[in-house]
């Protein structure tokens, strides 16, 4: 059993693309979210807010920098116990890794492709 009550939800959902300005604007306007900015030293990446409170809901972000290397598109974190097990039992299993473990936001990250060619991001807080 996990000592981490989150250890399995979603923690946070990004989406990573080419044009995130663009793709900021048109959530901005088919969802009605606000944005934040988020730098990355020389470009922003968003926060995307609920209209209601702020609430920071999601990411888009530039497909640069430490992105480049993140499939395009929607991209869920799960959260896990130990970031490091978690990519050798998803190989082990049939998975790859596609991202290596990594620091992220104060904790560790890693990208994975299950058997089926699903992406998702495993976070160790």
């Amino acid at each position: 059993m996990a000592d981490n009550p989150e250890v399995g939800k979603i923690g946070w959902i990004d989406m990573t693309v080419d044009d995130a300005d663009g793709i900021r604007d048109f959530y901005k306007t088919v969802v009605g979210w606000g944005s934040d900015d988020v730098s990355m030293g020389e470009y922003s990446d968003y926060s995307m807010t609920l209209p209601a409170n702020g609430e920071a809901v999601t990411g888009i972000c530039h497909a640069l920098g430490s992105n480049a290397e993140l499939p395009q598109g929607w991209l869920i974190y799960i959260v896990v116990e130990d970031v490091e097990a978690s990519a050798a039992a998803c190989v082990e299993s049939g998975g790859e890794v596609i991202v290596q473990p990594k620091g992220l936001a104060g904790g560790r990250f890693c990208v994975i492709r299950d058997p089926a060619g699903a992406t998702a991001a495993l976070y160790q807080p």
